[in-house]
């Protein structure tokens, strides 16, 4: 039986994969992507929506002055400075350009906020759901594109020249390998549902809820790393934080109301972190805490913030949900989070006096979230309060890759015929994490990816 043959092999229909699909199909390739789920979206469609992009027509509208300089400034900065530059710079140059890509071909924006990182609003709001179905619908109408559901690959084969060539997947019952002519894309996710790789490489992270997409299990990584790819940022893994102890799957009980002008207090009734910094690091301060238990504390002024349908803001739906504490003085919040009432007035009333002066005394937070907007005291009844933890939600870490997505080896040497974009990857992100950031360089990648791999000559 003659083996089957493409241009490319995509592995995995999230975002990354999904954008690589469309973009290998446009330019005229035989494409075939492989989906080891049952559909589409992998962890892309149980994130919060929000793409990093900068100079968009939606800012424009809005009055918000932004630059591409700005997002990338932002990006090291969270990053740490570890993130690889040559990444984020490349980012920066493809970020309009992707955004334009993205609405032409039907992605709905609904809206902008300033999260995590950000030091203007630029989180771009999507609906996951309808982004993926958007790109499937062109890439169903792309007769040069095929697309397999509940067929996970094995392995990725190199040939006599060392070039990889081939994946070992199953199909309908059976173990078939097909030839990729001009490389293969891993867009495969994280870890996040793989206990093994969880214990090797984060078991700070013990206790973390998991709920992050079911298929994320580490398979692109094992079969990168059989064949010698390098990795970055495995040592900033970190959960997310702000999700309700309960929360649970798709339907996230998660809510962010620091980044409104709340406080996060332990459960002796201290702050211990500054709010404003990025929820990975947040999420690391929270675990470091007594029994790993912590509130978010916020008054009537931070819950008239809430933004109807935002998967990070809508503090009205976690109170729909009766998920919140909701009463009218400290001492009955005190009572209901049992923490001492002398402490949390102390830890409130210090806090507004430093809003008051000017100069938070404990921690030195100036801003709501990163460098943008102004906390607020909390003095308005009624008080709220929103039991939160960790979750391992997505693993921001991975394979080594350059800036055209070739993935390389310890020398910084490309694998050839190797490619990978979106969660798999590490380097982008560095030692926290913006939001926006990871749809959007699965997005940028993705393209990006498949353009090196069909301008590149095979090896005979």
């Amino acid at each position: 039986m003659l083996m089957e043959s493409y241009d490319l092999v995509i592995l995995g229909g999230g975002l990354a994969g999904i954008c690589a699909a469309v973009e290998a199909g446009e330019q005229g390739a035989n494409v075939l992507l492989l989906e080891k789920q049952d559909e589409l979206g992998g962890s892309t469609v149980l994130s919060s929506g929000y793409m990093a992009f900068a100079g968009t027509d939606m800012q424009d509208t809005a009055g918000i002055l932004d630059s591409t300089e700005s997002l990338l400034a932002d990006m090291m900065e969270v990053g740490g400075r570890v993130n690889d530059p040559s990444l984020v710079s490349t980012y920066g140059r493809h970020q309009l350009e992707t955004y334009s890509w993205l609405v032409d071909h039907g992605v709905e924006f609904r809206s902008l906020e300033a999260v995590s990182g950000h030091s203007v609003p630029r989180g771009h709001i999507i609906d996951p759901h309808q982004a993926i179905q958007s790109l499937y619908r062109i890439v169903k109408q792309l007769p040069n594109v095929t697309v397999h559901f509940n067929a996970p690959a094995k392995r990725i084969l190199k040939n006599t020249e060392g070039r990889i060539d081939r994946v070992l997947y199953e199909f309908e019952g059976k173990e078939l390998t097909v030839l990729a002519s001009k490389g293969v894309i891993l867009a495969s996710g994280g870890f996040a549902k793989s206990e093994e790789l969880l214990q090797q490489f984060a078991p700070q992270l013990n206790g973390a809820l998991r709920i992050g997409g079911s298929g994320n299990q580490g398979d692109g990584l094992k079969m990168a790393w059989e064949h010698g790819a390098w990795v970055h940022d495995l040592p900033y893994l970190n959960g997310t934080f702000g999700f309700h102890p309960t929360a649970s799957g798709a339907v996230k009980s998660q809510g962010l109301a620091f980044y409104k002008g709340g406080i996060i207090v332990n459960q002796l009734g201290k702050r211990f972190v500054n709010e404003s910094i990025s929820y990975k690091l947040l999420g690391k301060a929270a675990f470091e805490q007594p029994d790993q238990i912590t509130y978010q504390v916020w008054d009537q002024t931070v819950m008239d913030k809430s933004v109807f349908d935002d998967p990070l803001y809508d503090l009205e739906l976690l109170r729909r949900r009766r998920l919140l504490y909701v009463v009218e003085t400290l001492e009955e919040l005190a009572d209901c989070i049992d923490v001492p009432l002398e402490v949390l007035e102390e830890t409130i009333s210090r806090y507004n006096q430093g809003i008051q002066n000017g100069e938070d005394p404990d921690y030195g937070r100036k801003t709501l979230t990163h460098n943008f907007g102004k906390p607020t005291p909390i003095e308005k009844a009624p008080f709220y309060a929103f039991e939160s933890t960790v979750a391992m939600l997505a693993t921001y870490a991975g394979i080594a890759v350059n800036a055209a997505g070739q993935v390389v080896n310890p020398y910084a040497e490309p694998i050839p015929g190797l490619y990978a974009a979106g969660e798999i990857t590490g380097g982008f992100h560095g030692a926290g994490y913006m939001t926006g950031s990871s749809l959007g360089k699965a997005a940028v990648f993705g393209r990006l990816a498949v353009q090196a791999a069909l301008a590149e000559v095979p090896v005979k």
